[in-house]
């Protein structure tokens, strides 16, 4: 078998309702040397100038120690990975971007301030800016001469976006826009030159955008916040007091900022899970480490079951993520590659591919933050009384961890979004959803399939598990659109049930196809321990997509209903027990005795 991706003809969110081929999947292990160098460089930058001063970066007093962390970031090209090389960057791909984010993600505060310039700060002007300012500002933020802040929370605007407050008003002689506002949360904001700033003009419905410097004037802040965690971003409030900003810093079009604001969002969430990913990793080291040191009744605790369990769970959920993430990350290359062959520009290709994999987007940045927030959570656990020191490193992950699930837009919004997105599309044609559902609402009233897989088929039992995973989730979906029509955005627990199926086919599904295309690349026997992960993990989605959709139904079915619907939900959520215990054991092991995580 190749072990070459072959571009998947899927759209997005198109997983829930048709086949995926391995051959379709990209997978970490294809990364190439070029790749991996990369990733072996931001590596080496946490480890010789950020892990050694993570205290001293979470006490500073000022923003000048991670501003000059930036600059050394930006001295090695960790800041302009994405950016063209016509514009002083790297030029690479989505996927290297997201290996990059992955690697720095161990960085605690300073992975915060570098995905802030990198994303939110300098991708608007990428994407969105004219060819002036594009060559004005892109090769000053890739090289980190500038470092750039991004503008849009305001005390009653949060999830709110479009609801901000702050004004822009054009100066009679029409040379300059005048900004008034005040928003807060802002990242880099102590030390930042330019700022992407979101305002309404005069009485416009939407926000535009605004490409601010600093040296504008007219711009004041507030102390940096005291926060729970990340203590070494800058966070502050900015105000906007008259700002003058010249008309040609108007970003894009006016009243398009609004859009701006949410594809920018589409990146920085799966940038978020795949840098939960790398956070997560780092902490995993640290247990493994601990549990191989640390004795009690004589013996390491790495011994017990109880922490087996545990280990083998983060690494199964990290290994996970990971495959979803970086599976998703191609798909978006994949269809900027196509876009382009078709005539339009870098810019334009690559929104519009982000924009046509928002919902993988959001389905990662939930699963990537919760995954983090559970492998910090054990992590602790294992090192006990010790984990709540400040001394040993699960303090500050612990805190460090619990901002991520509010970013990128809260986990609660993003799951509603995740079947709000699959709704629009289906109304708008581009994805045929009643067909499906339609169809499972017939087969749950015939007589089930009682056929066996092929037994040449790999994965045949498992893969049918997951088709009928998804009938579970389309039959849901489909009943409740049709119980609430135009009132379904109201039943937000609903939402968020079938989200977190949705999510757990969609990762399930990732990590078979994965451990498929290794076995044709490396053998069965080489990746054991790769398919009781995925083998595990599907056991835990199994029983998420029970819980979740069971949940759903009762919420608004009744009688018959009722009763017919939680009898398909018992029969699309079959699966062959297993010994999951044995398999987290040998996951367990392998780690303890490698000392180390094992499956990069």
């Amino acid at each position: 078998m190749s072990t070459t991706a072959e571009k998947s003809s899927l759209k997005g969110g198109e997983f829930l309702i048709k086949e995926t081929l391995a051959s379709q999947v990209f997978i970490p292990e294809e990364f190439n040397e070029e790749q991996q160098m990369i990733a072996d460089t931001c590596r080496d930058f946490l480890k010789t100038e950020i892990h050694p001063i993570l205290d001293e970066i979470d006490n500073a007093k000022s923003p000048e120690l991670i501003s000059s962390l930036m600059d050394k970031a930006g001295e090695l090209g960790l800041l302009g990975t994405a950016v063209p090389e016509e514009y002083g960057g790297f030029g690479m791909n989505f996927n290297t971007s997201m290996l990059v984010a992955e690697v720095l993600g161990a960085g605690h505060s300073f992975s915060v301030a570098q995905s802030a310039h990198t994303g939110i700060g300098t991708l608007p002007i990428l994407y969105y800016g004219n060819e002036e300012q594009k060559q004005k500002y892109l090769p000053n933020l890739a090289s980190g001469a500038w470092k750039a802040a991004y503008c849009l929370t305001e005390p009653d605007s949060g999830s709110d976006a479009n609801g901000g407050k702050t004004k822009a008003v054009l100066t009679e002689d029409g040379k300059y826009y005048k900004i008034t506002g005040q928003k807060m949360w802002i990242t880099n904001g102590g030390f930042a030159e330019i700022f992407i700033v979101f305002a309404k003009i005069d009485d416009d419905k939407n926000l535009t955008a605004f490409i601010v410097e600093k040296d504008f004037g007219g711009i004041t802040m507030n102390e940096p916040e005291h926060k729970l965690g990340i203590k070494g971003s800058d966070t502050r409030q900015v105000f906007f007091n008259d700002c003058m900003v010249p008309v040609e810093n108007l970003l894009s079009t006016r009243e398009n900022g609004f859009k701006i604001a949410v594809n920018i969002l589409n990146i920085g969430r799966i940038k978020l899970g795949i840098a939960a990913v790398g956070g997560s990793k780092g902490v995993l080291n640290h247990a493994i480490n601990y549990a191989n040191e640390r004795k009690q009744f004589g013996i390491s605790i790495g011994r017990f079951g109880a922490i087996k369990h545990k280990l083998a769970e983060m690494a199964t959920k990290i290994w996970v993520c990971e495959t979803a993430c970086y599976r998703a990350g191609q798909n978006i290359d994949d269809l900027i590659d196509t876009f382009k062959e078709e005539g339009m520009n870098d810019a334009e290709a690559k929104l519009k591919a982000l924009e046509q994999y928002a919902i993988e987007c959001a389905i990662m940045k939930v699963h990537g933050s919760e995954t983090l927030d559970l492998v910090t959570d054990e992590g602790l656990q294992i090192y006990g009384g010790m984990g709540y020191s400040a001394d040993a490193p699960m303090e500050r992950a612990y805190r460090d961890s619990r901002i991520n699930r509010i970013f990128e837009g809260t986990n609660e919004i993003n799951r509603m979004l995740i079947l709000d997105m699959y709704l629009k599309r289906a109304m708008k044609g581009e994805l045929d959803l009643m067909g499906p559902a339609t169809a499972v609402g017939k087969e749950i009233m015939s007589i089930p399939d009682f056929s066996s897989p092929d037994e040449d088929e790999v994965f045949g039992a498992e893969k049918k598990v997951l088709k009928n995973l998804k009938k579970a989730a389309l039959m849901i979906a489909g009943s409740a659109v049709q119980k609430f029509m135009m009132k379904l955005s109201h039943e937000q627990e609903i939402l968020m049930n079938v989200a977190d199926m949705i999510t757990e086919i969609y990762v399930a599904e990732s990590a078979l196809l994965r451990v498929e295309k290794l076995i044709g690349m490396k053998g069965d026997e080489a990746v054991s321990l790769q398919k009781d992960m995925a083998m595990v993990n599907l056991q835990n989605a199994v029983l998420t997509c029970q819980s979740a959709g069971r949940e759903a139904i009762q919420a608004y079915a009744e009688g018959d209903e009722l009763r017919v619907m939680l009898m398909g939900l018992k029969r699309f959520t079959k699966i062959e027990p297993m010994n999951t215990k044995d398999a987290r054991r040998r996951i367990a092991d392998a780690m303890l005795s490698e000392n180390k995580y094992i499956f990069n």
